[in-house]
């Protein structure tokens, strides 16, 4: 199945645009990658650094309020009503700290499920585990501390004092957990711009290599079209320059249904018909050529017959001015004109028998001419024999050739008594070699025989053309003589008839006079049209040239 060229370059340019479109949604969507795990890595992280900053805080307001009812209970103060405002805050520092441990756990451990990379999960994973420890630190220190503030409540210095250094320990103990958590925290921050960094340079190498493979792509293309277009075209348009200068012996391959194969045939169908119009034109010129020429020929000589004919009538004019004065005369002279046609008669009756008997002559000619043709063609045929004749005898002597080597071969294998053998087979190869140097000249001489009678045949040929055309010339001529002849008796006869009407032809000399007056007119215009016909063929002659000139330009 050929695909048009127009459909390819449409394939390659939505090839090239589907790979640039499917780039530019692999970036964004790279680029839609790398704003989520910024956005949960700012989002989370940070969410849960302020959540551990306030669960410090928190810590720290507790242990405060606690070491300030501490002191309040060690140095006898009496401010119940302080102490207990102490108490409960210390008590909604404790549940709000219990909360944010709580979020903290549960926040971490569904990071860890979320997590954008293994080594996030991990730290989420940490993180949770340390926030579980903290957070039991934490009760446990609520417990001591809920334990103490029973004391302080009951005003039981001792034991307020004596729970005092455990719960401080416990009190350090879940600042270094929250410490920690926040450390761990900062890790999976680093982390997690590693993993942002990761998804960048994979997204930019995945990005490069796709770019990679669309320049790939469209260099592929490109070759495919150069290939299947711009070759091509380069061809054609090779092929047309050669047409141009006048070349139309070559053809463009049409391989394929595609545009270009189409137009190649389209141009190997034109230029064939060129090569054939060459032709033609080429016969058609040659033809007009040779009209023009013929015509020209023909045109100059009946201007000279014109002057000879314009010639003629101004003598005519004299003639018949003489004859008014001499027309006396006539009849004495036409007797001896009558006398003179009959002699013309007779002498026209032998010349009519004379050239009866060359034609007669020119058949003998021609058949005796054809007889030596027919000779000459059985002659060549049997000189071709004599030649394979020779070639047998050829063949006999490279044979005898041969065997005499052989038998001076065996002589001398024979020694002694194979000497007398030897000097036969050096005859018998002395013998062949003459054979076979004969036959060579003969050869020679065969061959110009064979050539003069190529020339004798072809020379025959031309003694019977021209023998056919000597009868057709002579029996030209005898129909010419037979017509001089009917017309002298017929002149006679006319002769006669002057003789009577002598004085009837003085009366029509003036009215023959006005007649020649009007022939010398006609004469002169047909001579200015002849020459105007000549012209026109010298014209037609030199068209004629050029277009054979026009036509020798295209080879075929």
């Amino acid at each position: 199945m050929s695909i048009s060229i127009g459909k390819r370059i449409l394939l390659g340019f939505v090839a090239v645009t589907v790979v640039i479109v499917a780039l530019g949604l692999y970036a964004i969507g790279q680029i839609g990658v790398v704003r989520d795990t910024t956005d949960a890595i700012v989002s989370r992280d940070l969410a849960m650094a302020r959540q551990f900053d306030d669960l410090a805080n928190k810590a720290r307001d507790m242990g405060l309020m606690r070491r300030n009812a501490v002191i309040a209970v060690l140095t006898r103060k009496t401010d119940a009503q302080e102490i207990n405002r102490a108490l409960d805050g210390w008590r909604g520092a404790a549940g709000d700290a219990d909360g944010i441990f709580t979020s903290l756990n549960r926040s971490a451990e569904s990071y860890a499920e979320n997590a954008t990379s293994p080594a996030r999960a991990a730290i989420w994973k940490r993180l949770a585990q340390n926030i579980a420890d903290t957070a039991a630190q934490f009760r446990q220190l609520r417990t001591a501390s809920e334990a103490q503030i029973s004391a302080i409540t009951a005003r039981d210095a001792d034991a307020v004092e004596a729970r005092n250094e455990e719960i401080n320990r416990q009190q350090e103990a879940v600042l270094r957990g929250i410490d920690r958590g926040r450390d761990v925290l900062d890790e999976g921050i680093v982390a997690g711009q590693r993993a942002v960094q990761g998804v960048y340079e994979s997204s930019r190498l995945s990005i490069l290599g796709t770019l990679a493979a669309c320049a790939l792509l469209s260099i592929l293309v490109t070759i495919l079209i150069s290939r299947a277009v711009v070759r091509p075209l380069s061809i054609v348009m090779d092929f047309v320059e050669r047409v141009g200068s006048g070349d139309l012996s070559g053809a463009l391959p049409a391989r394929g249904n595609d545009e270009i194969a189409r137009l190649s045939r389209t141009l190997n169908a034109m230029v064939g018909g060129l090569a054939e119009l060459a032709r033609t034109n080429r016969a058609a010129t040659a033809d007009l050529n040779a009209a023009a020429a013929e015509i020209r020929a023909s045109a100059q000589e009946q201007a000279a017959s014109v002057e000879e004919q314009f010639a003629a009538v101004q003598e005519t004019a004299a003639t018949v001015d003489e004859i008014t004065h001499s027309g006396a005369q006539i009849t004495k002279r036409a007797g001896e004109v009558i006398a003179t046609a009959k002699a013309t008669a007779q002498t026209s009756r032998q010349g009519l028998r004379a050239v009866a008997d060359t034609a007669k002559a020119m058949d003998a000619i021609r058949e005796q001419a054809e007889a030596v043709a027919g000779n000459i063609v059985t002659l060549s045929e049997k000189t071709q024999a004599i030649g394979d004749i020779i070639e047998t005898v050829n063949d006999i002597s490279e044979r005898t050739h041969l065997l005499a080597l052989n038998a001076a071969i065996e002589a001398a294998a024979a020694g002694e008594s194979g000497r007398s053998f030897a000097v036969v087979a050096a005859e018998m190869k002395q013998l062949a070699d003459q054979a076979k140097a004969a036959t060579v000249q003969v050869r020679g001489i065969l061959g110009e025989i064979q050539r003069g009678i190529n020339t004798s045949v072809m020379l025959t040929e031309e003694a019977v053309k021209r023998a056919a055309t000597g009868k057709t010339r002579s029996d030209t001529t005898q129909r010419t003589i037979e017509e001089i002849s009917a017309r002298v008796e017929e002149n006679v006869q006319t002769f006669q008839q002057i003789v009577a009407s002598t004085n009837q032809q003085q009366l029509g000399i003036e009215q023959v006079m006005g007649a020649l007056q009007n022939i010398r007119q006609a004469s002169q215009q047909t001579a200015a049209g002849t020459r105007e016909v000549e012209a026109a063929s010298a014209n037609l002659t030199e068209l004629a040239q050029a277009l054979m000139a026009l036509a020798e330009r295209y080879r075929h």
